[in-house]
C-alpha cells in the first residue's frame, strides 16, 4: 500500500455522526484527537467501536482517525462502529458479507420521537389530578 492511503466513510446513528478514516498503522484509535479510553470512558463502548476491525481480523493493521460530533457518547459509539465498517468495505469489498451478516452495515434508523403540542414529552401526557 502507498504511503499515503487513507480510507474515509461516515457513520451515523441517533443524532451522532462520525467521519472515520483509515489509515496503515498498528490500531490506535484516536476520536477528536484524543485517545478512544479517554473519549469513551468506557469498556463496553470501546469494544463496540472495535468490533469491525476484530471481525475481520484487521485489529493491528489500521490506525482509525475518527471526528465524532453531535449526540451523545453511546451515540457516536455506534456511529463510529457504522463508520469503521463502511471504510473497511472501501478497503477490501469482498469484506462486505461478513460485515452485513453481523448487522454492522445497517444504519440503525431510531431516533429521539419529536415533543408534540399539549404533553410534557413525544408521548407522556401532564399529570392529571381529579382535584
Amino acid at each position: 500500500m502507498p504511503e499515503a492511503t487513507k480510507y474515509y466513510a461516515t457513520g451515523r446513528r441517533k443524532n451522532a455522526t462520525a467521519k472515520v478514516w483509515l489509515v496503515p498503522g498498528e490500531g490506535n484509535v484516536t476520536v477528536n484527537k484524543k485517545t478512544l479510553a479517554d473519549y469513551v470512558g468506557r469498556r463496553t463502548l470501546e469494544m463496540i467501536v472495535r468490533q469491525p476491525l476484530e471481525l475481520v481480523n484487521m485489529a493491528g493493521q489500521f490506525d482509525v482517525i475518527v471526528t465524532a460530533t453531535g449526540g451523545g457518547i453511546s451515540g457516536q459509539a455506534g456511529a463510529m462502529r457504522h463508520g469503521i465498517s463502511r471504510a473497511l468495505i472501501v478497503t477490501d469489498p469482498e469484506l462486505r458479507s461478513d460485515l452485513k451478516r453481523a448487522g454492522f452495515l445497517t444504519r440503525d434508523p431510531r431516533v429521539k420521537e419529536r415533543k408534540k403540542v399539549g404533553r410534557k414529552r413525544a408521548r407522556r401526557g401532564f399529570q392529571f389530578s381529579k382535584r
